[in-house]
């Protein structure tokens, strides 16, 4: 049976390669995504699979079913974009859409399931149980597409659930995987300090914002250093300070905008809590006030045991797949989190790494790319876990 599945999934590289370069040409951000849902349902419809869209919002969700009874099986891929400009020189494929690109690989993730789900149905006389093909919208952006999805129900009836990201940081042939936590919780948080302004050569008339936001950034780097226990990961992250003024104002005003990582759910409590205590007595200091906001993003993605070592397993089983490893825990957020609370399953990292060293950036970098011959290793990987679960 793998090998029939290969040999179509196969045929079909270029078919999925096609697919994925015209979604990386007409990218949508999160909750915008119209155009690509409708895509997706025309792709299914075409083909005489079930199909259902507004799942939760722009989801859709399509299924196959096999002739001989077993498990119902999950797939997940999603197919928003990011407020990136594309920045990529001499590609076709390139983004037509001003300020948006698919910058972390999810136009590869949307094509590669499409195809496997067209492999598996042409095979599903020879299936087992129902292969459910869940194409999730709005990962990038909390509070994102899976939660919805779930309360629309995209996971009734199902027994097991598997997803991977295309990783341009890791070269292609590897597959990623870890048992327990494997991403992180992902949170934000702003500050808005409010002083007193004033003249740049008076300053003693003043509570600088500025001056009172800097103590902070740096106040708050010792909640990780010396406020956690080292043998837990943490992350506390600023990453945009503002206090726009004139060279001669002292600034009445700033606002931080950070980000905390974390695995462990009192942790993440802790810090959020810790973060206030900072804030307010940084600012008791200077006299100034503040605004304190905690956003909770998505929870930590937490692999199944059974499930991760059933993967890693089957992972070895294609031809093209020469590394399989366990990796360490990634301090990225994900929401397949929330469907990992549901029900048994894992996340793996599919390596995707352009060959071309000038051609390999980070993901959500302006110059992203993939090595599209990591798309047939994820769906060869998915459609054999897909298959032989039914055998566990």
């Amino acid at each position: 049976m793998l090998d029939e599945l290969f040999a179509k999934l196969e045929n079909s590289y270029e078919e999925m390669v096609s697919i994925r370069r015209h979604l990386h040409q007409h990218p949508e951000l999160s909750y915008q995504e119209y155009e690509t849902a409708k895509f997706i349902v025309s792709f299914y419809e075409k083909l005489g699979i079930e199909v259902n869209s507004n799942v939760g919002g722009n989801g859709v969700v399509a299924k196959v079913y096999g002739k001989k009874p077993g498990k119902t099986v999950a797939l997940r891929a999603d197919f928003d974009a990011l407020p990136i400009q594309d920045e990529k020189d001499d590609i076709p494929y390139k983004s037509t859409v001003p300020g948006v690109m698919h910058a972390c690989g999810h136009d590869g993730h949307t094509a590669t399931l499409l195809l496997l789900a067209k492999a598996l149905n042409e095979l599903k006389d020879n299936l087992e149980g129902t292969y459910v093909f869940i194409h999730q919208h709005a990962e990038e952006y909390a509070p994102g597409g899976a939660i919805s999805m779930i309360e629309d129900g995209c996971l009734e009836g199902v027994d097991v659930i598997f997803g991977t990201h295309l990783w341009a940081s890791v070269p292609t042939g590897t597959i990623q995987y870890r048992t327990g936590p494997f991403m992180a919780a992902a949170d934000r948080f702003e500050i808005e300090i409010q002083g007193k302004g004033g003249h740049g050569a008076q300053p003693h008339t003043t509570k600088d914002a500025i001056v009172t936001a800097s103590q902070l950034v740096l106040n708050l780097q010792q909640i990780v250093s010396r406020k956690v226990n080292p043998i837990d990961s943490a992350v506390v992250s600023i990453g945009s300070f503002t206090a726009q003024n004139a060279f001669n104002v002292i600034a009445d005003k700033a606002k931080l905008i950070g980000t905390v990582r974390t695995f462990n759910e009192e942790l993440r409590s802790f810090i959020e809590e810790e973060i206030e205590r900072i804030v307010h007595g940084t600012c008791y200091m200077s006299g100034s006030t503040y605004d304190y906001k905690y956003f909770r993003g998505y929870p930590p993605v937490v692999n199944h045991a059974k499930e991760t070592e059933f993967l890693a397993a089957c992972a070895h089983l294609a031809a093209e797949v020469k590394i399989v490893e366990e990796t360490e825990p990634d301090m990225g957020g994900e929401d397949f989190a929330y469907y990992l609370q549901k029900v048994p399953g894992t996340f793996f990292y599919t390596g995707a790494k352009p060959e071309r060293d000038d051609a390999a950036y980070p993901h959500h970098h302006p110059r992203f790319d993939i090595d599209e011959k990591a798309m047939l290793i994820a769906a060869k990987t998915l459609g054999t876990a897909a298959i032989k679960v039914h055998n566990e």
